[in-house]
Parts: structure tokens; C-alpha cells; sequence
């Protein structure tokens, strides 16, 4: 009866599994497999998205917007220079062109007066001058500058200036008369006004009727 009990196993005693293997051990792998598993998986999950900050997101638009107008700024500062060595370059031609139609009259003026002191004749010395004269018109007209017409012409306001008004039994009222300085035009431009005076009509008695007898006594 001893040997029997002692050689049959126990309800206690640790039982092996079907494979020989213990079913507490067996139980602690699955938990570590377990717990890799769920760590690879957390792993290998992208990271959450993390929301831009407000505040940084307003500091790069203006340091965009900044960038931008510092461009702008820069861009119309070389074109203001450029603007202005342009017209000051368009501004020296224009004097070199001017200066380079008028040199010969200066020339021909200089050469006038040499000859004048050596001239016997006076009427010698007033067809040379009268010969610059001319050149020097023809100089303007080259240029696009001609002289306003005067004497005999209608007083006008945008092209003469009158210093006085002169009786004339030649130019009716509102006519130019005289002419005291040359105004000249460029184009449709006024260069400068001429100076003239304006007839105000003959002199008192001149326009009478030749039919008036100034012998006949008053009525």
C-alpha cells in the first residue's frame, strides 16, 4: 500500500503539456511575444502631425512680404537713376545739336566783323550781315524753330505781347503795328513771345469823308 501511493503521481504535482513543455512557461512567451508585437506596431506608426504654430507662420509671410518690397524698392531706385541719366543724356545731345546749327552763323558773324574793319564800303559790310542773318534763319528753321508773324497780323494774346497801342493810319484797331522784339516757336510751343505794339485805329480826323467841306460853317 506504501509503494503504491508514493509511485502514483499527485493532483499537486506539476503536469507537462502534450509536447513536454511546461504550460507556465508556455504562457510567459506568448505575453513577451505579445509585447514586442504591440511595441514594433507603435514603432513602426508615423508620428502625429503636429500643427504649425500661428505666431511662426505670420513671421515667414512677412519676412516674405519684407523681402519682396526691399525688391521693389531697389528696382524703382535703379529705374529712377536710369530714368534721370536718361533724359540728362537726351538734354546734352540736344544742346550739342543746337550748339552745332549755330556755329557756323557765329563763324560767319566773326568773319563779318573782320572784314567790316577793312571794308571801304559800308553797303559791303551790310550784305555780309544780312547774309548771316539769313543763314541764321535757315539754322532755326533746321532745328524746327520758326519767328512769329508780327506786323500786319491780328494781335494775339498766346503768341504776342504788347508794350503799347500806337495810332496808325496803315493797320487797323487790333493790329500789330510794330514790331519791337522777334518771338519765335518750336513746333506748336511758344519759345518766347514777340514784344509788339498795337494800332489803335488812325489818328483822330484822318478817316473824315472826303465830301465834308471843312470851309462850310456848322449848322
Amino acid at each position: 500500500m506504501v509503494l503504491a501511493f508514493m509511485s502514483e503521481p499527485q493532483d499537486g504535482d506539476t503536469k507537462e503539456g502534450a509536447n513536454g513543455a511546461d504550460p507556465g512557461e508556455s504562457r510567459d512567451d506568448g505575453a513577451v511575444d505579445a509585447g514586442a508585437e504591440s511595441a514594433r506596431t507603435r514603432s513602426d506608426a508615423p508620428p502625429a502631425s503636429k500643427e504649425p504654430d500661428p505666431l511662426q507662420a505670420a513671421k515667414g509671410e512677412a519676412q516674405k512680404y519684407r523681402d519682396q518690397l526691399l525688391r521693389t524698392a531697389a528696382d524703382f531706385d535703379n529705374f529712377r537713376k536710369r530714368s534721370r541719366r536718361d533724359q540728362e543724356d537726351a538734354a546734352r545731345k540736344s544742346k550739342e545739336t543746337t550748339v552745332k546749327e549755330l556755329l557756323p552763323v557765329f563763324d560767319n558773324l566773326e568773319r563779318a566783323l573782320q572784314s567790316s574793319e577793312k571794308a571801304p564800303d559800308v553797303k559791303a559790310v551790310v550784305e555780309g550781315l544780312k547774309l548771316v542773318m539769313r543763314q541764321f534763319t535757315q539754322s532755326l528753321e533746321k532745328m524746327g524753330i520758326k519767328r512769329v508773324n508780327t506786323v500786319g497780323h491780328p494781335f494775339d494774346p498766346m503768341l504776342h505781347e504788347a508794350i503799347q497801342h500806337v495810332e496808325s493810319a496803315e493797320h487797323p484797331a487790333g493790329v500789330v503795328a510794330i514790331e519791337v522784339q522777334a518771338g519765335y516757336q518750336l513746333a506748336e510751343s511758344l519759345v518766347r513771345a514777340a514784344l509788339v505794339a498795337v494800332s489803335k485805329g488812325p489818328p483822330e480826323g484822318a478817316a473824315a469823308s472826303p465830301d465834308d467841306d471843312p470851309t462850310d460853317p456848322p449848322s
